[in-house]
This record gives C-alpha cells, structure tokens and sequence, in this order.
C-alpha cells in the first residue's frame, strides 16, 4: 500500500514539473516574440506601429510650425545638408502686430545664419536706437554700433512679409519639405518621440517620422505641455494701431513713452506706416465693438501721445483697425525628452516691451546648429537627449539678460501709486538720459550685442542706486531715507524673482553646469 502511494505522489510530482516545464517554455517564447516585435517596431500614441528600419522615417527633422523660428531654423539645418520636413498650420502670409522689430543683436545672428537678405525687398526700415519720452522730456539712446559693419542695425518691418521671405528661402533647399497641416500630437514610445500625427489641409490624418521632432508652434501652443512646466504669465495686453503719413519726432529710432498707467511704444514697420502698441495692464481690454476702446484711446491715450503723432494717432483710432495681442511671459522650464526639443515663443516667452523675442529665437538656432553640425545619425534618441541638454545652458546668456531686461523694465516702465515705484521711475528716465556709459550700457543689452546678465544686474541697481542718491541730496531728511529704503527693496523685488524664474546657476555660473561641457556623442 505504501508502495502505491509512493508510485501515486511520485507520478504527480513529474506531471507538475512536465506541466511547468511546459508552461515555462511557453513564457520564454512569449518574451522572445514580445522582445523581437519590441526591437522592431514601434508603438505610436495612436496604437499604430512601424518598422523602425522602415522608409516612412521621411525626415532627418520636422519642424513643427514655420514662424520666425520654425523657417529660419529649417533653413539653417536644410543648408547643413538635413532632411527637414516642415508642417505649418497656414503658409499665407500672417498678419500679427508683434515681431515687428529685430534687434542689432538679432541682425547679427541673421547674418550668421546667411538670412540677412530676407529682410530686403519687404520696405524694412532701419533702426538706430530708441527716444524716451516722459512728462513733457524726452532723450535719444543710441545703439552703440561703432564697432560695427554701417549694414548693422535694428531692422522693423512687417511681421508676415519678413515671415514669408524666410518661408520662400528655406523652400529653395531641395532636402526642405514645407506642408500645410495642423499637428495634433506628438507620437510617443516608451518615453521618446517618434514623431507628429496631422491633418492636411484637405483633412487627411497622416503620420510623420523623424529623430527629431522640434516644436516651434509660437506662443499658443498646444503640444508644449508635455515637453515643459509652462507657467504662462499675462501682465497686460497690446492694442495695436497703424498710423499714416506722419513722421516720427526721431526717424529711425523706437520711440517709447512712459505714459500712465503703462508705456506706448512707436516704430516705423515701412516707409509709410507707423506701429503703435498701446500696452493696456491686465488681461482684460475695453470693448471694441461697443465704442469703448476708441473712448479710451482718445480720452486716456492720445492726450500723453507726442504732438507730433497726436493727429495721426486720432485719425488711426477712427479708422477703425485696432487689433488686441496679449502679452505673454513664461520661463523655460524644460523637461528633456529624447527625439523632441522645443523653440521660439513655443518655449520661452518675455514681455515683447523691449523686442527682443526674435534675437532669442535666433540666437538659440545658432547655439542648436552649431550642436548638431559634428552629428551625422540623430537616431539614438536617449544619448542625442543627454547631449542636447546642453542646449539650455549655452542659450543662457543672451535669452536670460533680454529675458530679465524685458520683465524688469515693463515693470519699472509702468506707473505706480507707491512713491517708491515713482522715483524709480523717474530715475530710470533720468539715469538713461545721462548718456555716455550709462545709456550705452543698458541699451548694449538691450540691443542683444551684450548679452552679459551680470552687467544687466549691475546696471539695474545702479539706476536704484542713483535713485537714492537723489532723494538724499541735498539734504537727507527721515522720510527721504525711508522711500530711498524701499526703493532698494521695490527693485531687489523686480529683478530677483526674474533671475530665480530664469536659473541662477545657468545664468551667473554655466561653467559650473555639467552639461555646458557636454561632448557630441561618437558616432
């Protein structure tokens, strides 16, 4: 009997460890299936899959948007001999009222990047610097361009023209492909992304694959979200108007009033026209439909325009054609995806007071070009991340100095009930109209041809500085001394929170960053 029961258990024992056997060759030939159709294809968001081997990678790049950034920078790779493929929602010339004015600096980087002839044959004007206007005063600030080729100075023109023109060269390269299309996602795979999922404009879905996708889809984009923290800020809105056959009191020159509540600026956009963006504080503007813009234009507006402009400005109010944009602020704070970067406002916005978004796209072209240029294959996505990420540091000194130029002085700019608030105010207008190093200085930051944050910094609490210097002179009294004190702290509380948004370390120190040494990845 216990012989039987011995040969019983014994019998059961080996149809488990068949049984196992069985069950475990099956999961070994499971995984090998899954990690052979893994290695071959890939997993799109929409469930779809492709041959990573496959000819529908039809791109080295595609370039999601052809603003100023996206044809420029499609430009720049296609002439490095890359195959981009560039899909904009529409190709007919836009028609915005910002990214009218490219800096000196930003010239610069145009001409570097072999595009200077796209701001010819558009009625470009030529700028050499800007005028202040303040309660009746005004001074001129020039660009410091003596170093410089006669060519170089700031360009203002019409945005869509300027636009188009890059349009048409970057569409001259044969390995440049621009298609009409809306995207509607990225395609993602185990953390990397593959590519883009659009519309056509006869509305067909299609797909597109490349190693690297680059999202330059301008300030309101909707595919940003997952590749950084958009902590988007609107100080205040522009009201946009064109004024005709009047002259500006300094020809070529940006003119910037410091009216109340918030500044007014004025620039030629061709020989004829004259921008003019009323900057309305807040994210709410008077209506346009029911009248009470064009009563707020006349009635709060035009009586601190300058004389010169007055009429002009009230035959544009009652031509009608006002325009509103809202003014859009928003640090970068990437997170770093394998085969996706993002660029222009799409990335990194500033308040366009100054107008400098356009040296900072352009800018940052130049610093992702000259990364790219010792790669020949972009398709290992993870180590083309890793080495990418220096991108964000060696882009830093020119877009933090404007970027912190920009927030800082809207914000000096506009006025203020708080008597500290005023006088620096006042001793910004005051400081700059000193001339000599003390204009130059600011405005070689603000042109982009000195993109160096520290001397942003010091120049900043200089103007404090002298602010209270002023309150104390001739003679100090209590009072004076305390609004001299909390000028002090109203300036720390402008400029400090900007630099925290912008990095510190990458700002200040980006040779302490480990990135900032990154090397090309070998072949």
């Amino acid at each position: 009997m216990d012989q039987q029961l011995w040969e019983i258990f014994l019998a059961l024992a080996l149809g488990f460890v068949a049984v196992y056997g069985i069950y475990a060759r099956r999961r070994v030939a499971a995984a090998e299936e899954e990690e052979t159709h893994s290695s071959t294809t890939t997993t799109s968001i929409d469930g779809k899959c492709r041959s990573e081997n496959s000819a529908d990678v039809d791109a080295d790049v595609i370039i999601v948007g052809a603003g100023v950034a996206g044809a420029a920078l499609a430009h720049t790779l296609g002439k490095d001999g890359r195959r981009v493929h560039v899909i904009e929602r529409d190709l007919t010339e836009p028609d915005r009222i910002v990214g009218e004015l490219l800096q000196p600096g930003g010239y610069l980087k145009l001409i570097e990047l072999g595009l200077e002839d796209c701001v010819e044959g558009i009625d470009a004007q030529r700028v050499f610097g800007y005028a202040l206007f303040k309660d009746g005063k005004k001074t001129r600030l020039s660009y410091p361009l003596e170093k410089f080729h006669s060519d170089v100075a700031g360009r203002s023109f019409h945005n869509g023209r300027f636009i188009q023109r890059m349009r048409e060269k970057a569409a001259t390269l044969p390995n440049v492909r621009l298609e009409q299309g809306t995207v509607t996602s990225l395609l993602e795979d185990k953390g990397t992304i593959r590519g883009v999922q659009y519309k056509t404009k006869s509305g067909e879905e299609l797909t597109a694959y490349a190693p690297l996708t680059v999202v330059c889809d301008g300030c309101f984009s909707n595919l940003r979200r997952s590749l950084c923290d958009p902590k988007v800020d609107v100080p205040s809105c522009f009201v946009g108007l064109v004024l005709e056959n009047c002259d500006l009191p300094f020809a070529n020159h940006g003119h910037v009033v410091l009216a109340d509540p918030s500044p007014i600026l004025f620039y030629p956009i061709s020989s004829t026209e004259i921008r003019c963006l009323v900057d309305v504080p807040g994210q709410k503007v008077p209506s346009i439909s029911n009248g009470e813009m064009a009563k707020y234009l006349k009635t709060t507006v035009a009586p601190q325009v300058p004389p010169e402009l007055h009429d002009a400005f009230i035959n544009a109010v009652d031509k009608g054609n006002i325009r509103t944009m809202p003014n859009r602020s928003m640090p970068a704070a990437p997170h770093p995806t394998p085969g996706a970067l993002l660029m222009g406002d799409a990335f990194n916005m500033r308040h366009p007071l100054t107008g400098g978004g356009m040296t900072v796209a352009l800018s940052d072209i130049v610093v992702l070009r000259d990364l790219l240029r010792p790669l020949v294959d972009l398709n290992d996505a993870p180590t083309l991340c890793k080495y990418l990420e220096s991108f964000y540091t060696l882009r830093k000194p020119v877009a933090s100095t404007i970027n912190t130029l920009a927030g800082a002085l809207y914000k000096v700019f506009c006025s203020s009930t708080d008597q500290a608030r005023k006088e620096m105010r006042q001793a910004c207008f005051d400081y700059l109209s000193l001339g000599g190093v003390f204009s130059n200085g600011p405005v070689s930051l603000l042109s982009g041809l000195n993109p160096r944050p520290l001397s942003l910094v010091c120049h900043f609490f200089a103007v404090a500085i002298y602010g209270v210097g002023r309150l104390l002179l001739p003679f100090p009294s209590p009072k004076r001394m305390w609004i001299g004190a909390r000028l002090i702290s109203s300036a720390s509380g402008i400029i400090f929170p900007i630099i925290k948004a912008e990095g510190v370390r990458q700002m200040f120190f980006p040779a302490t960053v480990p990135a900032y040494y990154r090397a090309p990845p070998s072949e």
